[in-house]
């Protein structure tokens, strides 16, 4: 055997372990950091912020008595406030009965219950935030584009006429006025099938007729990560040209076959520019996944993916979004996940979708590293989406998550007392028994599903 062979293998899973454990940890340490903060503006001291579990690799302890901590395993961390017995804030430490007043106001357990609520729901709290500002900020970054429109870059593609040009802004294709921006999507649907049409644009002064391609063309924008484009190594702005012997000149024609291919082996053939003004011919064969995804109105629909977006062949120009837009579409890119990842539960609860949508730690890392190898946007998107489903997941009633303890709080609220000891040990115990079935499940959906 050739050991020298495995060395790309063991490259790719280093990649793929560094990637995930770079996601995780800035997200543990943000929802962390909102335990601690709250607690802290609350008057409950921490005494121990830890990054990781195990072997401390490195600690400092700061003005106020909090040690700070990076510990052996990456695989979450926590917040152990005073007067808890663990990290986990539910039981409370032998000496906390012989605290004075003031001291016992400091522990976690002595607090009023408005601060230990705050302290608990600050976590996912954080995590929903940090999903708003980074959605934002690429919002920022990227910009939105501009109406009407103007062509910032016309992409390569192998056809013989491209006379668009940066600058040219559309008024016509095919004869037919162009719509605003929000209708050009429904307006291209309308537009013949063929590998060249006549545009209209008004170029300086003058008004001009050119020859370009579709403006839809089966131009890959984007590859998803863990898709059966991406094992076969389709890269963003290859160009489809065939599939299955069929020459296809937009984006819908591919959608069409693929949809209908039933799960078949589909052979491709795609245009891979060069970076020089050409580019090369290649051929490979992929097998479309067949996949649950939610409809933006509520709901899922099943269809058959190979696992690419398209896009226009030019690029438009772009304007930067005021900070309210920006955060306006933070806040409903976070909604949308939280909805679509609710509904998804319960259609697998229900059998209406299968349950291999159900991921685990191995499904999560492997996506994690396909999204580092398109690119830090991409990666830093996909931080986002993980942080809002890390935060969404601390939510549920379920004893020793944030949403069981808030559940805890709330029955002490209504009694004016919290659950007795016993109680709380037999709800602890049945929580960490469901917890671990769902983590053995999602596992065994990581190894066995396709």
């Amino acid at each position: 055997m050739d050991i020298t062979a495995l060395i790309p293998t063991f490259g790719s899973a280093i990649y793929t372990v560094a990637a995930f454990v770079v996601a995780l940890s800035v997200i543990v340490a943000i929802h962390e950091y909102g335990h601690y903060i709250v607690g802290r503006w609350s008057g409950i001291h921490a005494d121990v912020f830890s990054l990781g579990f195990g072997p401390v690799l490195f600690r400092r302890t700061d003005k106020r008595g909090t040690q700070w901590q990076v510990a052996l395993l990456p695989l979450g961390g926590y917040v152990k406030f005073a007067g808890d017995a663990d990290a986990a804030s539910v039981t409370r430490s032998a000496d906390t009965p012989g605290l004075d007043a003031e001291a016992r106001r400091r522990t976690m357990h002595g607090a009023p219950l408005w601060a230990r609520a705050a302290t608990v729901a600050a976590g996912p709290l954080f995590n929903f935030v940090l999903s708003i500002v980074v959605f934002a900020g690429i919002l920022l970054v990227r910009g939105v584009a501009n109406d009407p429109l103007v062509i910032d870059e016309v992409r390569p593609l192998p056809v013989a006429e491209q006379g668009l040009q940066p600058g040219d802004r559309l008024l016509a294709v095919d004869g037919r006025e162009t719509p605003e921006l929000d209708g050009l999507a429904a307006f291209i649907d309308t537009l013949p099938v063929a590998p060249v049409l006549d545009y209209t644009v008004a170029r300086g002064d003058e008004t001009r007729e050119v020859r370009g391609a579709y403006p839809e063309p089966p131009l890959v924008g984007g590859v998803t990560a863990q898709s059966a484009a991406m094992a076969a190594g389709i890269r963003t702005g290859d160009v489809i040209t065939a599939i299955d012997g069929q020459d296809v000149f937009a984006f819908a024609q591919l959608r069409d076959i693929v949809g209908n291919s039933d799960g078949r082996p589909l052979d491709l053939e795609l245009w891979r520019p060069d970076g020089a003004g050409d580019g090369e011919i290649l051929s490979m064969t992929l097998m479309p996944k067949r996949m649950d995804l939610p409809r933006p109105e509520g709901g899922f629909e099943t269809r058959w993916l190979i696992g690419i977006t398209g896009g226009l062949y030019f690029t438009p120009e772009t304007v930067t979004p005021g900070p309210f837009a920006a955060l306006g579409y933070g806040v409903e890119q976070t909604g949308f996940i939280i909805r679509s990842s609710l509904s998804g539960l319960y259609n697998m609860a229900v059998g209406a979708i299968s349950s291999c949508n159900l991921r685990g730690p191995i499904g999560i890392a492997q996506t994690s590293g396909a999204a580092a190898s398109q690119g830090v946007a991409s990666f830093v998107w996909f931080i986002a989406v993980l942080s809002t489903a890390v935060g969404l997941l601390n939510l549920f009633p379920i004893p020793v998550l944030d949403g069981g303890h808030l559940v805890f709080h709330a029955y002490e609220a209504l009694r004016g007392k919290p659950p007795g000891e016993w109680a709380m040990n037999v709800l602890m115990a049945m929580g960490l028994a469901l917890l671990g079935t769902l983590m053995l499940f999602a596992l065994f959906n990581d190894i066995f599903c396709p």
